[in-house]
C-alpha cells in the first residue's frame, strides 16, 4: 500500500508539472495577442505614428501591411488573415461589407483628404486647377503618375476630376499608372515623371516634391477613409485599438500629416 502511494504521489507530480508545462506555454500566446491591420498606402506615416503610440501605452503589438485599397480587399477576400481594415474610398469597404466579410457595428467613416498635383522640389511653379486645365501642355509630352484608378482610390480620384475639368482626354494616353499612391509620388520624387496626382497626405511625406496645386472638392467625390474591424478576426485587443485610433489622443497623429477626422 505504502508503494502504491509513493507511485500515486508521483503521478500526481507529474500531472501537475504537465499542467504547469502547458500553463507556461500559454501564457506568452495571451501576452503576444496582436492586432492586424490592412492599409491604405496613404495612411502609412500617420499610421505609423499612432502605432508607435498604442504599442508603448497599451503594451500591445500591431502589424500593418500597406498597399492600394483594392489589393488589400482582394487579399482580404481570398482569406489573408486581418483584423482591421482601412481603405482609402467607400467602395472597396463596401465590396468587403457586400460579402459579409465586415463587422457593420463598428464600421465608421473616419478620416478625409484631397488630391493634389505635385511635381519634383527642383521643378515647382504654382498650377491654377480649374474648368479647361490644359495639363497636356503642362506635361509637355512627359508622363503624368497617379495610381490605376481600377484599384488606387487616389487613382479614381484623379481620373474623375481631370474628366470634370476636361482634361483627361488630352493626357490618357501619357499618364504613367503606379500600383498604389506611394509608388506614384515615388516617381515624381525620382524625377522620372514631371508631374503627378496624389493625396495631400503623401506629398507632405515626401520632401523631393512641393504641391503645385490643388483640386477643388467639386471636381470629385468626396475622399472619405472608412474603418471596420474584418468579420473573421481573431485579436481580443481590436475594439480597443479601433478606439484608440478614433479617439482625441490619435486624432493629432492624423490631422499633422494633413488627413480631416471626421466627426
Amino acid at each position: 500500500m505504502q508503494v502504491d502511494r509513493r507511485w500515486r504521489n508521483r503521478a500526481a507530480a507529474i500531472a501537475a508539472g504537465a499542467l504547469l508545462a502547458v500553463a507556461a506555454s500559454m501564457a506568452p500566446a495571451v501576452a503576444q495577442d496582436k492586432v492586424t491591420v490592412f492599409a491604405a498606402a496613404s495612411m502609412k506615416n500617420a499610421l505609423d505614428a499612432a502605432n508607435k503610440a498604442w504599442t508603448t501605452e497599451a503594451s500591445k503589438d500591431v502589424t500593418v501591411s500597406y498597399a492600394a485599397s483594392g489589393a488589400l480587399a482582394k487579399q482580404i477576400e481570398s482569406g489573408a488573415p486581418a483584423d482591421v481594415f482601412i481603405s482609402a474610398d467607400l467602395d472597396w469597404m463596401k465590396y468587403l461589407s457586400d460579402k459579409k466579410l465586415v463587422k457593420e457595428d463598428n464600421k465608421s467613416n473616419w478620416l478625409g483628404n484631397s488630391i493634389v498635383l505635385v511635381a519634383p522640389k527642383d521643378n515647382a511653379k504654382p498650377v491654377e486647377i480649374k474648368d479647361g486645365f490644359d495639363l497636356a501642355a503642362l506635361l509637355k509630352g512627359g508622363k503624368l503618375a497617379m495610381g490605376e484608378p481600377k484599384s488606387v482610390p487616389a487613382g479614381k480620384y484623379g481620373q474623375a476630376a481631370l474628366e470634370k475639368l476636361g482634361s483627361w482626354a488630352g493626357v490618357e494616353k501619357n499618364v504613367a499608372f503606379a500600383e498604389s499612391v506611394r509608388a506614384a509620388l515615388a516617381l515624381v520624387s525620382r524625377g522620372e515623371a514631371p508631374y503627378g496626382i496624389v493625396y495631400a497626405t503623401d506629398a507632405v511625406a515626401d520632401p523631393g516634391v512641393v504641391v503645385v496645386g490643388t483640386f477643388p472638392e467639386s471636381s470629385h467625390p468626396p475622399i472619405i477613409y472608412p474603418i471596420a474591424i474584418l468579420s473573421d478576426s481573431k485579436s481580443a485587443d481590436a475594439n480597443a485599438y479601433l478606439d484608440y485610433l478614433k479617439s482625441a489622443k490619435a486624432a493629432p497623429f492624423f490631422e499633422k500629416e494633413g488627413f480631416t477626422v471626421l466627426k
